[in-house]
């Protein structure tokens, strides 16, 4: 990386061409099995609820999501969701952060860029009140996280196909 720049920018709504682009690359990429199952027509509908989403989070501050450039060259995004769960001892103002997102392209791996977008975005958590941080993770990023201070939570299941 010597001799690039790297820049994060904080992505808004008048970014939503932007947004919306890298937002389906990432679940190209992560559900690239379930897309194929999927029309036209129902990834188009994914794509319009992600720009519904992204109108009412990032206008209220429920979403923080950026881009990180190197030279000037579009190199991977993230996101943070900001919500409110029941208030706890471990967590008294209730105010979680789940971070998510976190995509660096093939060509800009392995170059401490995704590092670089999650402290970004657990520093906005942060300031916006969050006392928990969430995420989930793939295998190729689990050391990652765990570098960060990322531990297991035991005993956290999903129901999966709620309707």
């Amino acid at each position: 990386m010597t001799g690039k720049s790297i820049a994060i920018k904080e992505l808004k709504a008048d970014d939503m061409e932007l947004l919306l682009t890298l937002r389906m690359e990432v679940l190209s990429h992560v559900f690239s099995q379930e897309k194929k199952e999927l029309s036209d027509s129902e990834w188009d509908d994914i794509r319009r609820e992600n720009e519904d989403y992204y109108n009412e989070e990032l206008e209220k501050g429920g979403h923080v999501a950026c881009a990180i450039y190197v030279s000037g060259e579009l190199a991977g995004c993230g996101g943070v969701c900001l919500y409110r769960e029941m208030p706890s001892p471990d967590n008294r103002s209730g105010k979680c952060a789940y971070l998510m997102n976190i995509y660096v392209r093939q060509e800009f791996r392995r170059q401490g860029l995704a590092k670089k977008i999650c402290n970004y975005l657990i520093d906005k958590a942060k300031e916006k009140g969050a006392e928990k941080i969430y995420l989930e993770s793939s295998d190729m990023a689990f050391e990652l996280y765990r570098t960060l201070g990322f531990e297991d939570m035991n005993g956290y299941l999903k129901l999966n196909k709620v309707k």
